[in-house]
């Protein structure tokens, strides 16, 4: 099968094609499926510069992804539930590939692409945690840096399902999108800061982009516990929280199938890449400014 690997760690350039790779088991607990796209997220291409992130080892030489929808294709031992020619879409390891292994799915909801279901799984995990650990409550303000990826699309309208307020802070070009999404709509720049407070106090905020705003985010809350990072390897040292471990994925994809089925939430694919080209996609994943989310199709 094909599938894109690595066996060093270093910019887009390690990248590989393999065209006959051997294809993984479904073991117990797990299913196979055949992929149809997969989801591409900043995590790939941290873990492929070689950022130390514990919930992620890496031993080399290894493949790249962990999102995907496709057809399940072989059911592992214990699992029920599912069978053989499911359309499902979930997370498991080195998805950029004709066929993988998910250790958490649930039931593509209908009228989905399967492009548009690999940009879900690890979007909407990450969503529901950070909204958690963040704390803030309906009726309540929350500052999002980073707003119009993929996590920031989830978190908007997670955060006014549950009937919390948000300040969405984006580029010039994604002013309208977040307006889309029901967030107040804020650009960087000089001032950034004040042109925040005039749409309000806001009682949290998350860094989704790295963009080195930590400090004003504190700033802007007043407390070092009321920002959550999820882009910033710094954000410890100032005091700020740092969320990089995942909380129950099959929640999630539960929850996710829930809100998509109910109209209540939906993530543009801005692009599309054929897995040839997987180096393009964490280049412009890399460089920001997405609207929505990127993937692989297979």
């Amino acid at each position: 099968m094909k599938r894109v690997s690595f066996a060093e760690f270093g910019g887009p350039d390690v990248l590989r094609l393999e065209e006959d790779a051997e294809r993984p088991h479904a073991g117990p607990g797990r299913i196979r499926i055949a992929v149809r796209a997969a989801g591409v997220n900043p995590v790939d291409w941290r873990l492929r510069e070689g950022q130390v992130l514990g919930a992620h080892p890496i031993t080399l030489p290894a493949g790249v992804g962990l999102d995907a929808a496709g057809v399940v294709d072989e059911v592992g031992e214990g699992v029920e539930g599912v069978a053989v020619g499911d359309r499902v879409f979930g997370e498991g390891a080195a998805t950029y590939a004709e066929f993988a292994v998910l250790s958490a799915w649930a039931r593509m909801p209908g009228g989905l692409t399967f492009e548009e279901a690999a940009g879900y799984p690890s979007v909407v995990e990450t969503a529901l945690r950070v909204i958690h650990e963040v704390g803030v409550r309906p009726g309540q303000t929350l500052l999002v840096s980073g707003a119009s990826g993929g996590v920031g699309s989830a978190v908007l309208q997670i955060a006014r399902e549950r009937g919390i307020t948000v300040i969405g802070l984006a580029g010039a070009a994604n002013q309208d999108y977040l307006r889309g999404l029901g967030a107040l709509a804020t650009t960087y720049g000089e001032g950034w800061v004040e042109g925040v407070r005039r749409l309000g106090p806001v009682e949290g905020a998350l860094d989704l982009a790295g963009s080195g705003v930590i400090r004003e985010l504190v700033e802007l809350t007043g407390d070092p516990g009321k920002v959550v990072s999820i882009a910033d390897l710094t954000a410890p040292e100032h005091g700020v929280r740092f969320s990089g471990v995942a909380g129950s994925v099959p929640a999630a994809l539960a929850e996710a199938a829930d809100l998509i089925a109910r109209g209540r939430l939906h993530i543009p694919v801005e692009k599309a890449y054929p897995l040839a080209e997987a180096a393009a996609a964490h280049i412009d994943s890399q460089a920001g400014h997405t609207r929505g989310r990127r993937v692989i199709t297979i």
